[in-house]
């Protein structure tokens, strides 16, 4: 495999951080503004905020990288997160929540951070094994990431015994996290710009730093590109509606913070633990069949989330887990497909442009799953995911039937992408 080993495994492990990071923090975010706010709506507000960050922080990182390189980017990213996680212990303390929604917004920028490694590790290796060394990036996320939510109880009683507010205290593992994240990244990147990090061939013209309008038009007009933003968007909008409202769900159900931890650890094993299959499927076979497998996967995550209004530990379980390996699929695939269909000069704008639009459809997923919870309950809010998922449905089968250049419709086999002018 033709990668620059130490750039990846410094990925790998700033990405292990981050995971741990993001993952205590946000298994208890929608709790503590239900908790300081009194009322189910706003806590998928906050949330909202922290994927809406994410959204708006993927722009200014990707410009920031596409300048200076990927260590810039990242590492601001994961210090405007610890940034956020300060904001949002201070919130806890004067009990405001207009404060936590800043410092949650603030925190969304570890997710724009940890979003564009997938992408840093793309451009440190050639098209054939492209899927790949992003999917190892995203695996890298596992184990960070399935403990983070099981550090929930430990944080709290941390919390209580500093004498803060309980629910508050996983974002102290989050600060440390993410400031790890931040120094390792910072001192293991080369100080390079993106077009040449990975000692591979600079790009024929100059990096483009194009506007959000611009780049995403570019973007939309290659029919490849379009299906790869369509892909992501909906997968990630899809996942992200259903399991920000899980662990209300689950505390209405009665079950302890210990088991909704355990589901969020299963749910988010199911987004990273098995990315490397993917990755091998989609160099193997095509990104477009592997997106095929995500619609299929993610439409009986939420025929099983529709029977979940009841009590049942292991429907909770399999719906949670199979949304996970939903988002997996459409992610690598629909990264791998972005990666490869794009003018490598223009590469950096169009994808913090495609991570921008995901990111802030999915806080709009966020922000209207808390209403829909309340008024139509879990069954309904599947109801609706189901119908974000069609776009990713039809456009997947249109391009299964009527197959672009490249092997089996997907991404193409060399860095020779399709031009198209803004």
């Amino acid at each position: 495999m033709d990668v620059r080993r130490s750039g990846l495994g410094v990925l790998v492990a700033s990405q292990l951080l981050a995971g741990l990071g993001v993952a205590s923090g946000v298994a208890v975010g929608g709790l503590l503004a239900e908790e300081l706010s009194g009322t189910v709506v706003v806590a998928g507000l906050a949330q909202t905020s922290s994927v809406l960050g994410a959204g708006l922080w993927a722009i200014p990182l990707a410009r920031l990288a596409g300048r200076r390189g990927r260590r810039w980017g990242l590492g601001c990213g994961y210090a405007l997160a610890v940034a956020g996680c300060l904001l949002v212990l201070g919130s806890a303390a004067l009990e405001s929540v207009v404060l936590l929604f800043v410092g949650l917004a603030a925190f969304g920028a570890s997710t724009a951070a940890g979003l564009q490694a997938r992408f840093a590790a793309a451009e440190l290796t050639t098209a054939a094994y492209r899927a790949r060394a992003l999917s190892v990036v995203l695996w890298a996320t596992t184990l960070g990431s399935v403990l983070g939510p099981n550090l929930s109880e430990v944080g709290a009683r941390l919390g209580e015994r500093l004498g803060i507010e309980p629910l508050s205290g996983p974002y102290l593992f989050s600060v440390v996290a993410f400031t790890a994240a931040a120094l390792t990244v910072a001192v293991g990147l080369a100080p390079r710009p993106v077009s040449t990090a990975a000692g591979l061939p600079a790009p024929a013209s100059p990096v483009e730093q194009l506007r959000f309008g611009a780049a995403l038009r570019l973007g939309l007009a290659n029919p490849l590109t379009r299906l790869a933003v369509v892909a992501i968007t909906c997968s990630h909008t899809v996942m992200v509606g259903v399991m920000v409202m899980t662990p209300l769900h689950m505390g209405h159900l009665g079950f302890s913070l210990d088991l909704v931890g355990l589901v969020i650890s299963i749910h988010i094993f199911g987004m990273y633990g098995a990315s490397p299959v993917m990755g091998w499927l989609t160099d193997k076979i095509s990104a477009v069949g592997v997106l095929l497998v995500g619609v299929v996967v993610l439409a009986a995550a939420l025929v099983l989330a529709a029977l979940a209004d009841e009590p049942s530990m292991l429907v909770i379980s399999l719906a949670l887990g199979l949304l996970g390996l939903g988002w997996s699929a459409g992610m690598i695939g629909g990264s791998a497909l972005l990666a490869g269909s794009v003018a490598p000069e223009a590469k950096v704008s169009v994808q913090g442009a495609a991570d921008a639009v995901m990111n802030v459809a999915a806080a709009a997923s966020s922000a209207v799953s808390g209403l829909v919870l309340g008024w139509a309950g879990y069954p309904g809010l599947a109801a609706v995911a189901a119908v974000v998922l069609a776009p990713m449905a039809v456009l997947a089968v249109l391009s299964a039937v009527r197959p672009s250049a490249g092997p089996g419709g997907g991404a193409p086999a060399s860095d020779r992408p399709q031009r198209s002018r803004v």
